[in-house]
């Protein structure tokens, strides 16, 4: 068979076409699907650079079908959702996450055009927006999984997102946890305070289990033995909408470490005991609030229903507003549920407890993020002993 040739005299390849019209096209078979596609070029040098990128995609495997290559980030995303396994509550974090960082920006890309210079430039206008630099790890750590899986897919060759780190975000504030005087300054405050003191028992539990916020306010009197003297962690309480509006649901922990039992103190086996006869003597206990199942929750408003985790922190806000009302010359700091999950935390670890044991306790996932809490102990207490022992040396000039 002679070779067939275009209207300049030019050898045509295999699959190649010159029309009516002068231009030129290409058929192939999408090695995916076995469909035909085509594609089309103004001259035969234009034509025969695209060949070259559907071959390469053919011989990688790559998918070229028309809807993939139309596939946006967004589209993406919400597949990526789809095949985790993972709780509602941990969902609606990633879809916050994505609406509030992504959707309006490379979520509106399509996949096979995302660059990494495209995820640099997201990255810095989150930096420049003033987010932490942990903020926006969480963006890089969902963009990551959701890009890698168009690799997997042999939608693209390589995931834009995976050698794009940088100095990105303002620096996350140092967590600080009471001192001794100022914890025992709030306690003692709290139980005298006529206004305050009916939460002197939630303050003793925060602080003698270091129990997340979320964990504290998703506690029942089922979770609460007061015999073997436990405390079995099992769920955490959210307030969010999951497509059914905005209310109370419970939730597992995200990891397996989130569950646990934890043994009570002396006296936060006390402040359980106040707690429940507090609320028998206030009624409190008699308008039985459900959420999802579960009744009669340990630290609840006067109408039965447990605390929010945000009315926790409005708490210790105006707890704080009160102790610095009384005009003494140290302020006290503002304090959330974190910080006295942090002040749990750094007491054991100052009194030397083992750090496994402590890892257990607080429900870490990771022993690093316990150790950062006994590094910066360590730190301290080698440079107060070093300055003693240069004291202790120093000599008049």
């Amino acid at each position: 068979m002679a070779n067939r040739k275009d209207s300049k005299n030019r050898v045509l390849r295999n699959g190649e076409t010159e029309r009516k019209d002068g231009r030129y096209m290409y058929r192939y078979t999408d090695s995916k699907t076995g469909q035909r596609k085509t594609i089309y070029a103004r001259d035969l040098a234009e034509l025969r650079e695209k060949e070259k990128s559907v071959l390469s995609d053919v011989e990688d495997n790559i998918r070229t079908g028309g809807n993939v290559k139309s596939l946006t980030v967004n589209d993406l995303f919400r597949h990526y959702l789809e095949t985790k396994e993972i709780s509602e509550s941990t969902k609606v974090n990633y879809r916050s996450t994505w609406k509030n960082n992504v959707e309006d920006s490379i979520g509106r890309y399509k996949v096979v055009q995302v660059l990494p210079s495209d995820i640099k430039k997201l990255y810095s206008g989150l930096s420049q927006k003033g987010l932490a630099k942990s903020s926006i790890k969480c963006v890089h750590n969902l963009l990551h999984p959701v890009l890698e899986m168009a690799v997997d897919d042999d939608i693209i060759r390589r995931n834009p997102v995976k050698s794009v780190w940088g100095d990105y975000g303002r620096e996350p504030e140092e967590k600080k946890a009471l001192t001794v005087a100022q914890q025992k300054r709030l306690m003692e405050f709290v139980k005298s305070d006529t206004t305050y003191n009916a939460y002197c028992p939630m303050l003793t539990v925060m602080l003698g289990t270091g129990a997340r916020c979320g964990e504290l306010v998703g506690l029942t009197w089922d979770d609460v033995d007061m015999e073997k003297k436990e405390i079995h962690i099992r769920r955490t309480l959210v307030y969010k909408d999951y497509g059914d509006g905005l209310k109370l649901h419970a939730s597992t922990p995200k990891t397996k470490s989130g569950i646990r039992t934890i043994p009570m103190s002396d006296g936060v086996y006390n402040a359980f005991s106040q707690q429940k006869e507090l609320n028998s003597l206030l009624g409190k206990d008699k308008n039985r609030f459900e959420v999802e199942g579960l009744q009669d929750f340990v630290f609840i408003t006067r109408n039965g229903r447990p605390l929010l985790m945000n009315s926790v922190n409005k708490v210790l806000s105006n707890i704080v507003k009160a102790v610095n009302a009384q005009g003494q010359e140290e302020t006290f700091p503002d304090i959330s549920a974190h910080t006295m999950r942090h002040t749990f935390c750094t007491r054991m670890a100052e009194n030397g407890m083992d750090i496994k044991v402590l890892q257990y306790l607080m429900g870490h996932a990771n022993i690093n993020i316990t150790m950062q809490v006994y590094n910066h102990i360590a730190d301290s207490s080698r440079i107060e002993k070093e300055l003693a022992r240069i004291n202790a040396l120093a000599v008049d000039f």
